[in-house]
């Protein structure tokens, strides 16, 4: 089952993992590589925000953040947005890559959200009003909040 932002919780899309998820960031089958990613993040799509949550039942983007790249990549990440903004290499957007973060300024504070960049502008986070979703860093609305990006040191 895929969830994304623009509201199809719980739309069934058949097919293969790789099959589904090329669909929904719209690449080519091929461009998905790292299927342990696809599965981390299908296995958690649609779990609900829990402020300092780090569980299916509850999480907050930052814990989820923390989950994804300790399982996927095996690397360690602070507890908050904020530490993890402070510790990345900075990217450019273009150069992001399956696994970089992105950090967004909501409400007047800076890098109070973060995702996990997947492929053609979709990050992965945790919506309060909608849990684990996957969006377009690209919409207007996400967009005018980006404040920065990077991969983890």
């Amino acid at each position: 089952m895929i969830t994304d932002a623009s509201g199809s919780r719980g739309k069934n899309i058949t097919g293969s993992l790789k099959e589904r998820y090329s669909v929904l960031l719209g690449v080519s089958e091929k461009e998905i590589r790292d299927e342990r990613l696809y599965k981390f993040i299908d296995n958690w799509m649609g779990s609900p925000h829990r402020l300092g949550g780090m569980e299916k039942g509850g999480v907050d983007c930052s814990g989820f953040a923390i989950r994804l790249e300790k399982e996927i990549y095996n690397r360690d990440l602070p507890r908050s947005a904020r530490q993890m903004a402070d510790q990345v290499k900075r990217l450019y957007e273009e150069d992001l890559k399956e696994g970089d973060l992105v950090f967004f300024d909501f409400a007047g504070s800076p890098f109070n959200h973060v995702g996990v960049y997947l492929l053609n502008n979709k990050f992965v986070h945790v919506s309060t009003s909608k849990g684990v979703i996957i969006s377009n860093l690209k919409d207007s609305w996400y967009y005018k909040y980006f404040s920065r990006c990077g991969s983890v040191k």
